[in-house]
């Protein structure tokens, strides 16, 4: 191994100790919002998850959105960063149709969600993420990635089998929660190879971390106003 990859290797590993720090923190906040400590306890009502899946929506259309926005401002010198990143817009640009079959596998009026506003916390977190996306070489939201990637591979099938437990739903009813719960561990695995490509380099790895931290309290933030 020459030095070059012992440095990038060595960076790597400090971002992940950071960033695993960071989504723990993420996950204890999430779990003392009152949304989702109803879940916990069997007190979720179906009126909760119908507001659950109208919420999220808005974030996850979003989403493949901003990281197109991101690719398109990764200079020349990480082009292969740029295609990982339309890569996974592609892949995840028509997530929020399985939220509105979801909705609809519930009873729900498929205008309801199709036409409904983000929440405060929604709104932070659209703004913040099409920000940074706008930025020259916006390796930052690789951080943004990661928490809510990891969030998929960690608590989405918990969050819809119990979902699912305290409502008597059909899988046609939670298949976004599952199929997330399935899937984002593999993107993870992509993370990492993404990082490899921006790292070393002490103030990448600063916007990273911090990208990280921001996303879970606006991400907090958009659960916490689920109830409200």
């Amino acid at each position: 191994m020459n030095i070059q990859t012992m440095a990038m290797s060595e960076a790597v590993g400090d971002v992940m100790r950071k960033l695993t720090v960071a989504f723990t923190e993420f996950e204890q906040r999430l779990e003392q919002t009152a949304l989702l400590r109803k879940l916990a306890r069997g007190r979720f009502t179906l009126d909760d998850y119908r507001r659950f899946l109208v919420e999220l929506r808005q974030q996850v259309k979003d989403g493949a959105l901003w990281m197109s926005r991101a690719a398109s401002n990764v200079g020349e010198d990480h082009l292969e960063l740029r295609s990982s990143l339309m890569r996974h817009a592609v892949t995840e640009h028509r997530d929020f149709r399985m939220l509105d079959a979801d909705y609809v596998s519930t009873g729900g009026e498929l205008e309801t969600i199709q036409s409904a506003e983000k929440n405060a916390g929604s709104e932070a977190l659209s703004a913040f993420m099409f920000n940074e996306a706008s930025k020259p070489d916006p390796f930052g939201l690789l951080g943004a990635m990661w928490m809510i990637e990891g969030l998929g591979a960690v608590k989405a099938r918990e969050w819809g089998r119990l979902a699912q437990r305290s409502l008597g739903l059909p899988d046609a009813a939670v298949r976004f929660l599952l199929y997330h719960g399935d899937n984002d561990l593999g993107h993870i695995e992509e993370f990492k190879e993404m990082l490899a490509l921006v790292l070393p380099g002490e103030e990448t790895a600063r916007r990273i971390v911090r990208t990280a931290e921001v996303v879970g309290r606006l991400y907090t933030l958009q659960i916490e106003e689920m109830a409200a």
